[in-house]
Order: structure tokens, then C-alpha cells, then sequence
């Protein structure tokens, strides 16, 4: 017989998906009494990102909004026209100031003449950015490339292009925005949310907790399946954004319950959330150590896509492994895992302590 004590545990409920595919072009799906999906389109890899649009009885809150281009402006148009019925929306809420998340809030402000809602990190970011544009990269950059270990013929590619600039797909932001910040109540859609703040993907990422039903507005700081991406830059080349991605989601499951229904910023909208906030967790810590076991040897940054994404990565994507490989190294640095120190070209060698 088993005893009281040793029984097993009833089985966890696991991550799950209340619809099976997202809405076409130009369709939305209703989630929830009066809180509409829609998709845009972007052109990477990750070919779209999650809209939302909450029935604000004489108009509607957009939360996030898409690339800005001629294509997400047609979409948008058919989209106003068809699921939100010519009616205008009044409000635009942003969850972080990553591109394809604050790329239209500019156009909603002085096309729509709607409010702007976001954190106050992520519009400061923003409107930094818009103003940050460059024709060719700028010596701090090169410079974090080649103390990442990037090859110089690989430098000089990066050189000869026009490197990516915010405001290629962001519209200008006009002055002004209404600040929301971790704990502050928010009223959309005939609900009250509160507002839990992450970091790491991005400063200050708001979330959104409905205090009347289930449902949770997740951005990119809660996605279903795949890893929102933890990037060291010039800008700040000592970032820790994998500790602080690791402290938000700890602190994030103290609020996460099975019934809620997240709506992300890609992907499905899905429940199982403090399974998912373990897994995040717990893929990074299993990233780090596989990263220490590699480093028995010195190593660049460039060096160490194996032991963190279990295979090599070329081409475009090679850039956004990079960022990620620097942000684990800086966290072993953190945690006194690991030493480095620069090679005759300026490269930083790094290497697990003995």
C-alpha cells in the first residue's frame, strides 16, 4: 500500500491551446467576450506577431501594433474596416519597445489621433531609437564585434552594409504618452488588468493581468514554445538580460495560474503558465551549464553556439546567436563561473574556473 507521504502527485496540467490556428489576413478571432487576435505579417523568420483589439463600446484599445510598412498600414485598413466595424481606435497600448510591437503607435497617434500607453522605459527606448540612425555601423559596434570574436572577414561584410536602423520600420512617435508601470491598474475592454513588468527581452516589458476573468496579455515576455531572445549590444555591453529574464519569470509564476488564458505576442494563445515560466527558466539554467562544460578550453563568444543552441548557426541568424551567446557568458561571469580576458586582437577568450 502506499503511504500518505510517498503518493504521487496529481499530474500537472500541461501547456495547451484553446485554438488550433490563427487568424487569415485581414480576420480576427474573438478569445475572449469582446477581445479580438488578429495577425500581421513580418519579414524574418518569424513571420508575424499577435495583435489585439479590446471592445471599448464606441471605439477600441489596440494592444501593440506590427511593423511599420505599407503592407501592415493595408492590413491595418482592411482590419479597421472588417472585424472592428469602421469603429476608431481610441487607445494604443504597448507592451516594449522591440520594432514589431511599437512599429505603428506613432502612425495610430497622429493617423487615428489615439492615446499612446506604454511603460516609461519602453517610449524613452523608443524615441531614442527613432533618433539613432546611422548609415554604416558606428565604431563601439565594431568594436563589440570584434570583442565578441567575430573573424575580420566577417567584420568587414557587416562594414560594407547598411546595418539596420529602428526607424526604417518604426513610425515618428509624436511627444507625449500616458506612463503605465509595474502595479498600476489599467481599465480595457470592460476589465480591470494589472500591470506586472519583466526584463531582459526588454526593459520594463509590461504584462497584463485581467483582475475580472483569465486572461493574461503576455507580449514577449510570455510565449508559448519558443524563447524570446536575451541580447547583449554595444550599447550596453555588460547587460545581464539573462539574469534579469531568469529573476522575472521567478517572480512572474507568483501570479501565474493554470486557468489563465495567456495571449502572447506570437504564436497561440495558450494556458499552462506556470509550467511554461518553469520551463523558461529552467532552459536557460540548462543552457548555462552546457555553456561552463564547453569552456574547458578558451573560447570567443563566437565560439559557443554548440553547447547553447545545439547545433552551429550561419548566415542572418548567426547575429542574433551572437547577442544571445554574449548574454549567457556575461551571466557565468556574474555568477563567478567563468574568467576572461582579451587576445592580442581584442577579443574576449572565455573560460570556466577551475
Amino acid at each position: 500500500m502506499t503511504s500518505a507521504t510517498t503518493a504521487p502527485r496529481p499530474a500537472e496540467p500541461g501547456i495547451r491551446f484553446p485554438h488550433e490556428a490563427p487568424p487569415g489576413p485581414g480576420e480576427a478571432i474573438e478569445v475572449a467576450p469582446g477581445v479580438l487576435w488578429m495577425r500581421l505579417p513580418l519579414p524574418m523568420a518569424l513571420d508575424h506577431v499577435n495583435v489585439f483589439a479590446l471592445d471599448e463600446g464606441d471605439g477600441w484599445t489596440v494592444i501593440d501594433t506590427g511593423f511599420s510598412s505599407k503592407r501592415a498600414k493595408a492590413e491595418w485598413q482592411a482590419l479597421l474596416a472588417g472585424p472592428l466595424g469602421g469603429r476608431p481606435v481610441r487607445r494604443v497600448v504597448v507592451t516594449h519597445h522591440h520594432p514589431d510591437h511599437v512599429g505603428l503607435a506613432g502612425w495610430f497617434q497622429t493617423e487615428h489621433g489615439a492615446e499612446l500607453v506604454t511603460t516609461r522605459t519602453a517610449w524613452l527606448f523608443a524615441r531614442m531609437l527613432l533618433l539613432d540612425a546611422h548609415a554604416q555601423p558606428v565604431p563601439e559596434t565594431i568594436a563589440f564585434w570584434r570583442g565578441a570574436g567575430l573573424e575580420e572577414d566577417e567584420i568587414a561584410r557587416r562594414i560594407a552594409e547598411r546595418p539596420f536602423n529602428f526607424c526604417d520600420v518604426v513610425d515618428p512617435m509624436p511627444l507625449g504618452f500616458t506612463r503605465v508601470g509595474e502595479g498600476h491598474e489599467i481599465t480595457m475592454g470592460g476589465r480591470r488588468w494589472v500591470v506586472h513588468c519583466g526584463n531582459g527581452h526588454a526593459p520594463e516589458h509590461a504584462t497584463f493581468w485581467s483582475l475580472d476573468d483569465d486572461l493574461v496579455i503576455g507580449g514577449d515576455q510570455l510565449l508559448p514554445g519558443i524563447s524570446a531572445n536575451l541580447g547583449v549590444y554595444a550599447t550596453e555591453p555588460g547587460a545581464d538580460p539573462v539574469g534579469d529574464w531568469i529573476e522575472s519569470c521567478t517572480r512572474l509564476a507568483g501570479f501565474a495560474e493554470d486557468r489563465h488564458l495567456v495571449l502572447p505576442g506570437h504564436k497561440l494563445p495558450f494556458t499552462g503558465l506556470p509550467l511554461r515560466l518553469r520551463q523558461m527558466v529552467e532552459n536557460h539554467q540548462g543552457a548555462l551549464n552546457r555553456l561552463q562544460g564547453w569552456l574547458t578550453e578558451p573560447k570567443t563568444a563566437a565560439q559557443c553556439f554548440l553547447p547553447l543552441f545545439k547545433r552551429e548557426i550561419t548566415g542572418p541568424a548567426a547575429g542574433m546567436a551572437l547577442v544571445e551567446a554574449v548574454a549567457h557568458l556575461n551571466r557565468l561571469l556574474v555568477e563567478g563561473r567563468v574568467r576572461r580576458w582579451r587576445d592580442e586582437r581584442g577579443a574576449w577568450l572565455w573560460q570556466a574556473q577551475g
